[in-house]
């Protein structure tokens, strides 16, 4: 997959079959426009098209909401989109300035003169442009005049995805990790930088990598253990996540951080992944470290458990 991270990189390539979205998760109702749209690119002999935007219409539009958090951060979306086999993937900024193209100016300098659409995938709700006017109707419209063929995504489908991606950040926020499973279709993850910590799990015994999520934007789960596959420099480990603010040593600030099961390295500065499989329980404070590692131990044998067939 090429990707490109403004509309100007993009040279039209031939027979470009588009869709448009935040595609938020990369979830199951997501990958069926996906498969849609590499179906129809094989039967013209084209080239499949994602435009998307970040920042999120929403950060730029409403700069004074901090409830809005993603599934994915950017990156972690190109991914997921490269995996399912897109050819390209523009990531267009969001301005105030991009939004406030009328509907036709949109289509033409857009869609029609830097990508060069053949077909264009899109919902019946689907709006862009001065006030979010243009949508549909526009495109049904402009497209003899433009040359390129509409192709509305189902209702249905469309719900589809809206329900889910709401389904999966209302999962998340309550630990609920098999259902947001459920909708995505693979685990949900974190990607980040492993910080220093101030030890104390390495003082009782269950040594931590901390991670830093650089990206304000990206959803966290709710407080609690968890059981999690972490990636590292190509391999894989299985370990018990803790998340929140440690109650039992009266802890400020929420935090992350893994205990990698069979894993001695030191790893500060470099960038893990951690994929969540199940909750373990929820957090909780403790009378003292003693109390607080008795409850690991149990944690990591419930971890192991959950695990065994993972």
């Amino acid at each position: 997959m090429k990707t490109y991270h403004h509309i100007d990189d993009f040279k039209p390539v031939k027979n470009a079959v588009v869709t448009i979205g935040t595609f938020d998760g990369v979830h199951l109702g997501h990958r069926k426009i996906i498969a849609r749209i590499k179906e129809l690119a094989a039967a013209c002999d084209g080239e499949t098209v994602i435009l998307t935007f970040f920042p999120h219409p929403r950060m730029i539009l409403h700069p004074e909401d901090e409830r809005i958090k993603l599934i994915n951060t950017i990156n972690e979306k190109a991914e997921l989109l490269e995996q399912l086999g897109v050819d390209h993937l523009i990531i267009t900024p969001f301005s105030r300035d991009f939004s406030n193209q009328s509907a036709e100016d949109y289509i033409r300098d857009i869609l029609v003169n830097k990508i060069g659409t053949h077909k264009i995938v899109i919902g019946y709700d689907h709006r862009f442009g001065k006030d979010r006017r243009g949508g549909l109707d526009d495109l049904l419209r402009l497209s003899p005049v433009y040359g390129f063929e509409v192709i509305e995504i189902p209702e249905q489908d469309i719900n589809d995805v809206a329900v889910s991606s709401t389904r999966i950040r209302e999962a998340l926020l309550v630990a609920d990790i098999d259902l947001a499973k459920t909708f995505l279709g693979y685990p949900f993850f974190i990607t980040g930088k492993v910080i220093r910590g101030d030890q104390i799990g390495r003082q009782i015994g269950y040594p931590t990598a901390n991670i830093q999520i650089e990206e304000k934007y990206k959803l966290i789960p709710a407080d609690g253990i968890f059981a999690v596959k972490v990636t590292h420099d190509g391999q894989e480990y299985t370990g018990m996540a803790y998340i929140g603010s440690r109650p039992t040593i009266n802890g400020m600030t929420r935090n992350i951080e893994v205990n990698l099961f069979g894993f001695n390295k030191e790893i500060y500065n470099e960038t893990i992944r951690m994929a969540f499989y199940h909750f373990v329980r929820g957090d909780i404070k403790f009378n003292g470290l003693d109390e607080l590692t008795a409850q690991i131990a149990r944690d990591k044998e419930d971890v192991l458990r959950l695990m065994a067939d993972a």
